[in-house]
């Protein structure tokens, strides 16, 4: 299937998972408002991890890999990824910055795999770095600068567990998703206990839209988009896909602008585009790059 055209049935799926990732940036951000970030990231993993727990049955092999991927991949990643949001103002340069991980992905992949890289995957690379340095040294953006280096260091983590699971076995993502799950709740949880305070304020302060916003993260994005997408590339060639999910990127960004006060001035807008442009640049050049950090 892979020298024909993309299904209605594909192009739906893509969109769906293309509108529930971008929302779920808008989410977090408004759940990290109300309550703390590693809260936030525990009640996400509880309702997912609730949710897929029929699919962790034995075996589990290659567990050592299985148990790296699900450290960096759960607590670590989605930890600096919901205190990146929840230091922000805005939603989207943080949005943009998650997105690094397809470059680092790549640059990591030559560095500890020795995997090549083409010249035009490089170009990408530099283009999206200039682009994040660009949008970052605006003086409204500037003002968010820690949100966007620990969006930026969540990206570099997410690609180092895309590197690590290029070499694991194959593992049904939904178990891996449901480790990865019941892996970042006990340690999200004992982190928010140890370092967080406010917790029954938020959860009284929080509205409805709050909560939808937590079921949202764990039911549609962890679990919903999830499935959609590795239905997708069991379909496609994942080079193929992941080029359309970027998307979620600008649906972030409208939903900032529109809904939650983001500010884009003329030099954000530009280096979020020069950054996008120069992810997808990678991502077509990788046609073995795996597909969708989860969100």
């Amino acid at each position: 299937m892979l020298d024909q055209k993309l299904s209605p049935l594909e192009l739906a799926a893509i969109a769906a998972i293309v509108i529930i990732w971008g929302v779920n940036n808008a989410a977090a951000k408004l759940a990290t408002e109300y309550m703390p970030p590693m809260m936030v990231a525990s009640l996400r993993f509880m309702i997912a991890g609730v949710c897929l727990l029929p699919f962790l049955r034995p075996p589990f092999p290659n567990w050592k890999s299985m148990v790296l991927i699900a450290l960096l991949g759960g607590p670590v990643h989605y930890g600096l990824i919901y205190y990146a949001f929840s230091i922000s103002q805005d939603v989207s340069p943080v949005s943009v910055a998650t997105q690094m991980w397809i470059p680092f992905t790549t640059l990591f992949a030559f560095l500890l795999l020795g995997e090549k890289v083409k010249i035009s995957a490089i170009i990408g690379m530099l283009v999206a770095f200039v682009g994040v340095a660009w949008m970052t040294a605006d003086p409204h953006a500037l003002a968010d600068w820690e949100g966007i280096v620990f969006g930026t260091l969540g990206a570099a983590v997410w690609a180092l567990v895309t590197v690590i699971a290029r070499r694991t076995a194959s593992i049904p993502p939904l178990k891996m998703q449901g480790i990865l799950a019941w892996t970042a709740l006990p340690s999200l949880a004992l982190g928010s206990f140890l370092f967080e305070t406010g917790h029954l304020e938020g959860a009284r302060a929080a509205t409805p839209l709050v909560w939808g916003s937590v079921l949202w993260a764990g039911l549609l994005s962890s679990v919903a988009a999830t499935t959609l997408l590795f239905w997708l590339v069991q379909r496609r060639e994942a080079g193929r896909v992941t080029p359309y999910l970027l998307g979620s990127t600008v649906v972030s960004v409208l939903m900032g602008w529109l809904f939650m006060n983001d500010v884009l001035t003329t030099q954000i807008i530009i280096g979020a585009s020069l950054t996008m442009a120069g992810v997808i640049v990678v991502a077509a050049a990788e046609r073995g790059l795996r597909s969708g950090a989860a969100r």
